[in-house]
């Protein structure tokens, strides 16, 4: 075997240990056994750790961790651990467990290895992931109640459902509707609706548009099938005559008509009835002056 040479070892160097060797001081290595106790002390603190079986006992399962996340967590800790006793590895798995339904079972049915508890565990984690699957289920209807009002800038707001017209065709009005609402309105003919809960929030409708029945922004009163509907219900029961051009004019001629037949009575009346007699000289008075 050939003598230790400090100018040949480098050669069987390489990375940190190259580094380490290259700012050894000049003299500093007498022989084999100084260069080895130095190399030690250098990389002492870089040697891994090797965990005992009492680390076990500080591993416990998060409030909010899964049993899955746990039991991987810990698995990854006992590869570390060298001749392992089943009975300190089971223990150390029932002691971590996070309080709870689970944790309540295993204390009740007591299983005494550790592959009676994986089989715990193994149904316990299916029930978890269908658990998950559930609330990723509802998670999207959530999310489109959240979006039922929406700011202006969003295209695809969601829309509120309108009501159905009970009518075919409508009555032609001789004016707006807008303005018929608003004077059965101050008549006390109707009373105004009562705020609907599902009304759209004010701030992101489109202002330019009004409705007079509603009394709100968002669409106009042409646009509004419940006020159209109700309008039609009071023109068909004789209430918006006067808002309506043919029943008007025909009301017109029926009064023209009764107007005509009156004064004609009239007439007649004053050619039936007998002149009264003219006054009658009875006598004269005074007399003539004869010559």
């Amino acid at each position: 075997m050939s003598p230790f040479s400090a100018e040949n070892f480098p050669t069987y160097l390489d990375g940190a240990a190259l580094l380490w060797f290259s700012k050894l001081s000049a003299g500093s290595i007498s022989s084999f056994e100084d260069l080895a106790r130095s190399f030690i002390d250098y990389f002492a603190a870089s040697r891994i750790y090797v965990h005992g079986s009492d680390y076990l006992s500080t591993i416990k399962q998060g409030q909010h961790e899964s049993l899955k996340d746990y039991m991987t967590r810990f698995a990854d800790a006992t590869i570390e651990i060298q001749d392992l006793d089943p009975a300190v590895h089971l223990h150390a798995l029932k002691a971590g467990l996070r309080p709870g339904k689970f944790q309540e079972t295993i204390a009740i049915t007591k299983p005494k290895t550790l592959e009676e508890f994986r089989e715990r565990v193994a149904g316990q984690m299916e029930i978890e992931e269908l658990r998950e699957a559930q609330k990723s289920d509802k998670q999207p209807h959530r999310r489109d109640e959240e979006r039922t009002f929406r700011s202006p800038g969003s295209r695809d707001t969601k829309k509120l459902s309108k009501p159905t017209s009970k009518y075919n065709t409508y009555t032609r009005f001789n004016t707006r509707r807008e303005n018929i609402i608003r004077e059965i309105l101050n008549a006390k003919i109707i009373k105004p609706p009562a705020r609907a809960g599902n009304y759209q929030d004010q701030r992101f409708v489109d202002r330019t548009k009004h409705c007079a029945f509603h009394r709100k922004f968002g669409h106009t009163t042409d646009d509004c099938i419940v006020a159209k509907d109700l309008l039609e219900r009071l023109a068909c029961q004789g209430l918006l005559d006067k808002y309506i051009e043919s029943r008007k004019g025909r009301r017109g001629n029926s009064d023209r008509v009764e107007n005509k037949q009156a004064m004609a009575d009239d007439n007649k009346k004053e050619r039936t009835t007998p002149d009264l007699p003219r006054g009658v000289i009875s006598h004269i008075s005074g007399g003539f002056a004869g010559g």
